[in-house]
């Protein structure tokens, strides 16, 4: 769908645009419960994984000019790379529908005209953005991330300098818990960055923007969120920008954020349609995804996130750390195979894995650990079959 390429520039800016987001707030009010220096730590610590490893993905992707679902087939072959950007699409339009619901619920909590018309509004906004396309926003998308970083700020001196501690009820999470539910968000982007970085003129520096502009931002929307529960006592966004006596300021930075965030999973799910129909058309795909998400935020009912997001790490964590393992250590990738056998099946015991490690409280959260085994597999049944080969066994 992109033929120019784009500059460091360009892809912060949609990275900052992908971090400033309602559904970040609320997960970061998850955090209250540990206290504002433990809660700090967590945020910190999951999104220095989660965007180191945000980087690397984009870096295969920007190196190879493939999108995020033709860089999965270099590892799991062209059938087998199926798979996965079939289930990228289908996370992306989970996306697309909680993020346009968390994005009306909140505006209708500002300005009451309705939820149902505030899903409209917000998928409108969404479709013309797509319309116009990631190389044509150039000044529009440069005022609309400069009026949400003003009006974030203004949100966080409201909180922090102007707020007071309160009390917060312990919720049972842990700290490991918590650090994996940092580290949660910055992983569901792992199969989209690459759409991004493969059309970049520096690919390894714009992964690098790309993954820090995003850490940062992201980071701070999980402590404007922890931060409101602390500071104000109060976990509904909408709320906290009434009291703030924000208004309409506070709708735009609903709605705006809403519409830059979920421009990217809708744009995303047309680019991996065309991994699955190569002659498909991706901008009217993300098209119907933003149809499809408006509709879903309508008429379906879509509150906590967290398994949601838990679901997102167990299928996209050993997939990324597959890949790492073959391209950075292993150095080979399978474009001729039609499914390399050997990646799946390392694959499902990565999904098992990471499933069993969710009962075990450990402090730097599932996903690292995982992570690790998985790459330590690829490398050792990698040189086990190369020394098989190579004894002709």
């Amino acid at each position: 769908m992109n033929e120019k390429r784009t500059s460091i520039l360009d892809n912060g800016l949609v990275w900052f645009g992908a971090a400033v987001s309602i559904a970040e707030i609320i997960t970061g009010t998850y955090m209250a419960s540990l206290g504002l220096t433990k809660g700090l730590i967590a945020i910190a610590l999951g999104h220095l994984i989660g965007c180191i490893l945000l980087f690397l993905a984009g870096v295969i992707g920007g190196k190879e000019r493939r999108s995020s679902m033709e860089t999965v087939k270099m590892s799991f072959g062209e059938k087998g790379g199926l798979l996965f950007a079939i289930l990228n699409i289908a996370q992306l339009l989970g996306w697309t529908g909680i993020m346009i619901y968390d994005g009306a619920l909140a505006a209708s909590g500002i300005l009451g005209i309705g939820n149902w018309i505030w899903c409209l509004v917000i998928g409108g906004l969404i479709l013309l953005w797509i319309l116009i396309g990631i190389k044509h926003l150039g000044k529009l998308n440069i005022v609309a991330m400069a009026g949400l970083f003003v009006l974030t700020v203004i949100l966080s001196y409201i909180i922090f300098i102007k707020g007071s501690v309160h009390n917060i009820a312990y919720s049972g999470l842990t700290f490991g818990a918590a650090v994996e539910l940092s580290v949660a968000m910055p992983l569901s982007w792992l199969p989209l960055i690459s759409d991004y970085t493969k059309d970049a003129k520096h690919p390894i520096k714009a992964s690098a923007v790309s993954a820090g502009v995003y850490g940062i931002v992201s980071c701070w929307m999980y402590v404007i969120g922890m931060g409101a529960a602390i500071f104000t006592n109060e976990s509904d966004i909408a709320q906290i920008m009434l009291k703030a006596g924000l208004g309409i300021a506070g709708l735009l930075v609903v709605v705006f954020s809403t519409v830059t965030t979920t421009f990217l999973d809708a744009w995303s799910a047309g680019i991996s349609s065309e991994s699955i129909v190569s002659k498909g058309n991706g901008k009217w795909f993300a098209v119907g995804t933003v149809v499809a998400g408006t509709l879903a935020a309508i008429f379906l009912p879509i509150h906590n996130i967290t398994n949601f997001l838990y679901f997102i790490g167990s299928v996209f964590a050993p997939m990324i750390a597959i890949q790492i393992a073959d391209y950075f250590f292993i150095k080979q990738n399978n474009p001729g195979k039609k499914i390399s056998y050997r990646n799946m099946l390392i694959w499902v015991i990565g999904f098992i894995l990471y499933r069993s490690l969710m009962n075990v409280d450990i402090i730097l959260g599932s996903t690292l650990p995982v992570m690790i085994m998985v790459v330590a597999i690829c490398v050792i049944v990698s040189k086990l079959s190369f020394y098989l080969r190579k004894r002709k066994i």
